[in-house]
């Protein structure tokens, strides 16, 4: 009984001195540019408004966001945000001009991506590692890599079509989708609302 509570007394005290995990956040607004480190290998989860998003993987430890329009004022109005905690990332991007607006977004390829735009043209190129892509209207296009490389891959179409030549799928009409499983170890899911949406191999 002794030696039990001894053996929890010390097991607390460790944990007592154990460094808390950190969260750190940073933001810019008005900005045409934004930057912050983030370690190959995380988990990002991405909020970002409707436009005509990239989302590119890169060599680098680092996020990087670049803006492109015709508006003069296009970026007064842009807010860029970015929550860390341990290897896990939360990005937003918010405001700017209706139409005519560009978001370039390159982050370590290594990594696990989850993806949300309400509308506009998507396109995610590069990344190794899980995809989780929703969008509620638009043309999506993931390059996946092999079909190999995928342990489970599920992708839906509301209304739309749905091209999967990696997978070997061709869908077009309502409530299109397909499933499989592989001997790979990443996961990968993606919806449209109503729109295309494009799986390639890529390079």
């Amino acid at each position: 009984m002794k030696l039990t509570f001894l053996l929890a007394s010390v097991f607390s005290l460790f944990l007592a001195t154990m460094p808390a995990q950190k969260s750190m956040g940073t933001g810019e607004i008005g900005q045409d540019h934004f930057e912050a480190d983030f370690s190959p290998g995380g988990q990002l989860k991405m909020h970002i408004r409707s436009g005509e998003v990239r989302v590119i993987g890169s060599s680098e430890s680092k996020i990087t966001v670049h803006f492109t329009g015709d508006a003069a004022d296009q970026y007064k109005d842009v807010r860029v945000s970015l929550r860390t905690s341990g290897d896990a990332g939360e990005l937003e991007v918010r405001g700017g001009p209706r139409n005519g607006f560009g978001i370039e977004i390159q982050v370590p390829k290594e990594c696990s991506l989850t993806l949300r735009v309400p509308f506009g043209e998507v396109r995610v190129a590069g990344i190794v590692g899980d995809k989780d892509v929703e969008v509620h209207a638009g043309d999506v296009t993931i390059e996946t890599g092999k079909a190999a490389d995928y342990a489970h891959v599920d992708a839906s179409v509301s209304s739309g079509d749905l091209e999967a030549e990696p997978f070997g799928v061709s869908k077009g009409g309502l409530f299109r989708s397909f499933e499989k499983r592989g001997p790979g170890k990443y996961n990968l899911h993606a919806h449209v609302g109503a729109g295309q949406l494009t799986f390639k191999e890529g390079s």
